[in-house]
């Protein structure tokens, strides 16, 4: 069974999936490090409260990206759904605000790391979790 299932990371209709998944990512990632230093150096914020609106601006994008794109074939449609959805990637994502925010606190205040650097760190160690809930709820799928 675990054997199968890392196959289809490989190849076939999952690898599609988490590939679009990591490509939606990756840029919503650069969407947020550029609002986070736009708020840190340009706006004079703290980083965490920085860190915070940028997640919570790319939260949005990233489901418009991933709901149209990464998981078009069971997209959520109507206004209805796409609302419902939109709220459960708001609170998969929004559980996952306290690990990056948490990750990137303790790389920043007590390890002395750039709050940038740290928080591309964050964004990653809290990408799996994300992606498990995102693919289970939002869209319904296991």
């Amino acid at each position: 069974m675990l054997r199968s299932y890392l196959r289809s990371l490989l190849s076939g209709p999952l690898a599609v999936q988490l590939r679009r998944y990591t490509m939606v990512g990756a840029s919503t990632a650069g969407v947020q490090m550029l609002l986070l230093w736009l708020f840190v150096d340009r706006g004079g914020m703290n980083y965490l409260v920085g860190a915070t609106i940028a997640i919570e601006i790319t939260i949005v994008m990233t489901y418009v990206l991933n709901n149209a794109w990464t998981f078009a074939a069971m997209q959520n449609s109507g206004v209805r759904a796409y609302l419902t959805g939109l709220l459960k990637t708001n609170l998969v994502r929004g559980t996952a605000i306290p690990i990056q925010l948490g990750v990137l606190y303790g790389l920043v205040d007590w390890l002395g790391i750039q709050y940038l650097l740290a928080n591309a760190v964050a964004i990653l160690l809290s990408g799996v979790y994300r992606y498990v809930l995102d693919v289970r709820w939002t869209w319904g799928r296991t």
